[in-house]
């Protein structure tokens, strides 16, 4: 009798291991499912392109630390907590998402989970007299884990909002976010006075980050503002806001608007040894232009973010005056579908390869020209005849020609562009 326990058990763990096995050599598409999901049904968990990068990081972490202890029989509380889950769990203190959404994700993760642990049982040749144990050591299992996570960046989230509040300047960002977030005029007079920074002049709003960054950065982004402020021959102190550890919200005030501005922050980014990747709006003026920069700064951040790839080369400095990026800017919260969208019309040349990648590049300032080689190749630094070669071949990739979508060719070369592998795909 003991000896048919013993064998039980074992025939258990041993499609339970085959289960979480079938799951980890696909554990790409299922983590991609599980983000999905949360981003649909956890309205806090969208916005900020960093944060929701950071989310999709966290899940793969918990799915591939959950389905290693399923697959070796490893006891839940011996497990720790994926360093990007508590990271995540820390940028949503700073961000203030209340907790709530951060359990809730655990919870519809878990679901999730188990609708793809279910979907690999169903394919499975289990024994009835093994399939109920096999379940419901799965379950067990996944729920003492959730339930154990849970606890952990609960913890983590709990004491960095209590370090975070008393550490931020709290009362003069809170009054700089409400002029932000206001829908109708502001008391400009008093909001200047509350925030010491003087609203009427006009505006250049940044937003800088160290995308690797593993602590508080927020002191030397400071200095980085101050210097940069100097330089760009600002006519007072930034604003500086802290948006998390890692990133802050800059305006550099001046009387009047100065044309070349944004030409001097670039200079000034490449001059420095180990510069922040920054994003720059416009230049405007006003309570409203205070808000229309920074806008814009973010949208160009979310640019950088994803097209931010270990294959692609990285941006330090993107501004929103940049050709086109405020086009394809606007694409940016629906990357799943801009890909298919580049895919319907650029056909083979959407492929993320070296080749199609100049093929695009030629076609797109090609198109740019007006249709002209010879402006084309004076821009390229080529041949004529090599950019009427590339072109062809661009136009063949594509497999058919430019003619009444050539909108739509030049905003999918665009997105391509910008956002590099994101929207492309592979091969």
């Amino acid at each position: 009798m003991k000896k048919s326990h013993v064998d039980l058990d074992v025939g258990v763990n041993s499609y339970v291991a085959e289960v979480a096995g079938r799951l980890l050599d696909r554990m790409a598409d299922a983590s991609s499912v599980i983000h999905r999901a949360l981003e649909e049904q956890v309205p806090e968990l969208r916005g900020d392109a960093a944060l929701v990068e950071l989310l999709g990081t966290s899940v793969e972490g918990n799915v591939d630390t959950l389905l290693h202890a399923l697959r070796y029989d490893i006891a839940v509380e011996r497990v720790e907590a994926p360093t990007a889950a508590l990271e995540y769990a820390r940028r949503l203190a700073q961000h203030g998402v209340p907790v709530n959404a951060l359990v809730r994700a655990y919870r519809l993760g878990q679901r999730r989970m188990n609708e793809l642990v279910f979907a690999e049982l169903r394919e499975m040749d289990i024994p009835e007299a093994l399939r109920v144990a096999v379940i419901e050591a799965i379950t067990g299992t996944m729920f003492e884990y959730i339930d154990w996570m849970s606890q952990q960046v609960v913890a983590v989230y709990e004491d960095e909002r209590e370090r975070w509040l008393e550490n931020q300047n709290s009362l003069r960002n809170l009054r700089v976010r409400e002029i932000l977030s206001a829908d109708k005029a502001v008391d400009v007079d008093a909001a200047t006075t509350s925030i010491r920074y003087p609203l009427r002049w006009h505006h250049l709003a940044l937003v800088i980050w160290y995308p690797d960054a593993e602590g508080d950065e927020l002191a030397r982004l400071q200095r980085f503002a101050r210097d940069l402020d100097e330089t760009a021959g600002a006519a007072a102190g930034p604003l500086f806001v802290a948006a998390d550890q890692s990133c802050a919200w800059v305006w550099l005030p001046y009387r009047a608007a100065v044309a070349d501005v944004i030409a001097k922050v670039r200079r000034f980014v490449q001059t420095r040894p180990d510069p922040p990747s920054v994003a720059i709006g416009t230049m405007a003026a006003g309570a409203e232009g205070f808000r229309r920069s920074h806008r814009e700064a973010e949208e160009a951040r979310g640019v950088a973010i994803l097209r931010r790839r270990p294959d692609s080369p990285a941006l330090t400095v993107i501004a929103a005056d940049d050709p086109g990026l405020s086009v394809v800017a606007r694409l940016g919260s629906d990357v799943a579908g801009t890909r298919e969208w580049v895919a319907t019309v650029l056909g083979n040349l959407a492929r993320d390869n070296e080749n199609d990648a100049r093929l695009r590049e030629t076609l797109r300032v090609f198109l740019g020209c007006g249709s002209s080689y010879k402006l084309a190749a004076e821009e390229l630094n080529l041949h004529f005849n090599s950019v009427k070669y590339r072109v062809g071949r661009a136009v063949a990739r594509r497999g058919r020609g430019i003619g009444s979508d050539r909108l739509d060719v030049e905003l999918a070369l665009l997105a391509c562009h910008w956002y590099g592998t994101a929207v492309l795909q592979s091969n």
